[in-house]
């Protein structure tokens, strides 16, 4: 089993991530704990479990914030997905989830995209707003611009956002025009 840990911070807001990213032939589990001043401040806990082609089975978030505790689960089920439980139709074909406080999930469309300048891939995601901790469809694009540059391109939600995106050798974000970087432990 390979482990890492990985940290990013915010750049538009005070905030900072620490996530152990665990890998051994079974899979990929990524654990990460955030603090964000984002609406009012909160405390954030993410748990992915990913197969082996990094595809995410199940995520679970837990929110800490003046309002109180509030947790949400996101299950694949054949090719749709269940939301604490429940059957979700309008997120049946989704790809993958997409959660709104954290850089990590972006590496799962990333390692997808094909190499080579000007390649690209667009996904139905299950967007999760880790604030409000809510669940809605989604789309996006990347578009591959160098061997560890990407543009995001968001066509669903908040359409008409675009933004650069750095990332290493495995697909994981280094810079995320914007919004995050990543800070060395």
């Amino acid at each position: 089993m390979s482990t890492s840990f990985l940290f990013w911070r915010r750049t538009d807001l005070q905030g900072l991530e620490r996530l152990e990213l665990a890998i051994d032939s079974g899979g990929v589990t990524a654990t990460a704990t955030l603090v964000c001043a984002e609406a009012g401040g909160f405390r954030l806990d993410h748990v992915w479990r990913l197969d082996a082609g990094w595809r995410a089975q199940a995520v679970t978030v837990e929110r800490w914030n003046a309002q109180g505790h509030g947790r949400l689960q996101l299950e694949r089920v054949g090719t749709g997905w269940r939301v604490n439980g429940a059957r979700r139709l309008d997120l049946e074909g989704a790809d993958e989830p997409d959660l709104s406080v954290t850089p990590f999930c972006n590496t799962l469309p990333i390692r997808r995209t094909p190499q080579g300048q000007g390649a690209s891939v667009s996904l139905d995601t299950a967007f999760i707003d880790g604030a409000a901790l809510t669940v809605a469809r989604s789309r996006q694009r990347y578009e591959r611009q160098g061997p560890h540059r990407l543009r995001y391109v968001d066509e669903g939600l908040s359409r008409g956002f675009e933004a650069d995106l750095v990332v290493d050798g495995a697909g994981l974000v280094t810079h995320y025009e914007h919004l995050f970087e990543r800070v060395a432990p």
